[in-house]
């Protein structure tokens, strides 16, 4: 009997860490000896650059451009720990959709059944999340990925950008489509960063999977090439990796979120600026007070 083959897709904003997330995960648990997959279905396939030292690979979509018949093989490349490092890319710019390349991606690692011959444990789609529709889509809307995570910040536009994937798996849902695994705090270092991201948690019906904190580690290991698992194995963030990864790894239940209309997310946001205002008005009084 062939084993249950994992599929999760990682969402988030433009820039919100979310590639640098994704490529720890795949680490994690490709060290933990689970055979990995990921699958760049980002425009700029640059996803799977750290697991491989910085390098860029050929994607599905250049491929294709050069010739009409593509062998998914060619499209495939090891990386660190022996993770196969798949990039959808994307149509040059101003020139089709974007999302285009996942679904070309998808329909040729499917109808040349890669995901069996290789026999793969977690196959991870790290997706672009600032808009959720067409291609981008896909992993969501086609029920490919079981489960869903985004990764966001406390900042106002990484949760609007989740809180839009929310009310994608919302309407998706009925269909088959995938459902949400949690939430991912990015760059989470202050109690108020916490407080803002948990509060969103919490209006949404979603759980935290993990807090990942901003960290220089992981700086120096990017402009190594490398993943903070690869480059600095015994470090703290190292071991915030492992954990989000076994988290992951041994995620079962997903469901469907419940997001905030446009109002609600707008005048939620109103509140917490100014719930900050009056904290730093007061630690302002306090520091005069103490002078």
């Amino acid at each position: 009997m062939s084993k249950q083959l994992k599929q999760i897709a990682i969402y988030g904003k433009g820039g919100i860490g979310k590639s640098t997330t994704t490529s720890n995960i795949s680490a994690a648990l490709a060290e933990s000896g689970l055979k990995v997959m990921q699958f760049g279905c980002d425009p700029k396939a640059d996803s799977t650059n750290t697991l491989r030292g910085g390098e860029y690979i050929p994607s599905v979509l250049e491929l294709l451009a050069e010739r009409r018949r593509v062998d998914a093989y060619e499209a495939i490349f090891q990386g660190f720990g022996g993770i196969y490092c798949v990039e959808a890319g994307g149509p040059q710019p101003g020139v089709g959709c974007a999302g285009r390349g996942i679904i070309t991606a998808v329909e040729l690692l499917k109808q040349q059944r890669v995901f069996e011959e290789l026999d793969l444990d977690v196959v991870i789609y790290d997706v672009l999340g600032d808009v959720v529709c067409g291609g981008f889509a896909v992993p969501v809307r086609e029920g490919i990925a079981e489960h869903v995570f985004t990764v966001s910040s406390s900042d106002f536009m990484a949760i609007y950008a989740a809180n839009n994937l929310f009310r994608g798996i919302e309407r998706f849902s009925s269909a088959g489509g995938a459902l949400l695994g949690g939430i991912i705090a990015n760059s989470i270092n202050t109690d108020f960063q916490r407080e803002i991201i948990d509060d969103f948690a919490a209006r949404t019906a979603t759980p935290i999977v993990q807090y990942v904190p901003r960290s220089l580690t992981v700086t120096q290991a990017e402009l190594s090439g490398r993943t903070t698992i690869e480059a600095a194995p015994n470090s703290a963030q190292a071991e915030v990796y492992r954990e989000l990864a076994r988290r992951i790894a041994d995620h079962t239940e997903s469901k469907v979120p419940t997001p905030l209309n446009q109002q609600e997310l707008r005048e939620w946001s109103a509140r917490w600026a100014d719930h900050l205002v009056a904290a730093e008005r007061a630690e302002s009084e306090r520091q005069r007070e103490v002078a």
